[in-house]
């Protein structure tokens, strides 16, 4: 019989300083709502077609953005599980932005 091991998923990083939970919040909003600004932006600049085929093109292209933040910074054994945007921004500041605060 092998020895199967599981190993521990490592928690979403807490960031304590307000530089950092800034930046965490401002790339959520960024990711939750980019989509729509940009479609009633175009909305009220030109077309509700344009506005519709705007929002189309920034869905995928947001959700290109999702997942590369998302598989750059969570660990490969952990990118199974499902992450929302504020796990993806609390990962990403964590490992990429604020480098200092985690490590002291």
């Amino acid at each position: 019989m092998p020895n199967n091991i599981i190993d521990m998923i490592k928690p979403t990083p807490k960031l304590y300083s307000k530089k950092c939970r800034f930046i965490s919040f401002s790339i959520k909003i960024f990711l939750q709502y980019t989509t729509i600004a940009l479609g009633l932006i175009t909305w009220y600049l030109y077309d509700y077609f344009i506005a519709a085929g705007v929002v189309i093109l920034s869905f995928i292209i947001m959700g290109i953005i999702r997942s590369k933040m998302r598989n750059s910074v969570i660990p490969p054994k952990q990118r199974e599980y499902q992450y929302n945007d504020k796990g993806i921004a609390d990962w990403f500041t964590s490992l990429e932005i604020c480098l200092e605060e985690q490590n002291g």
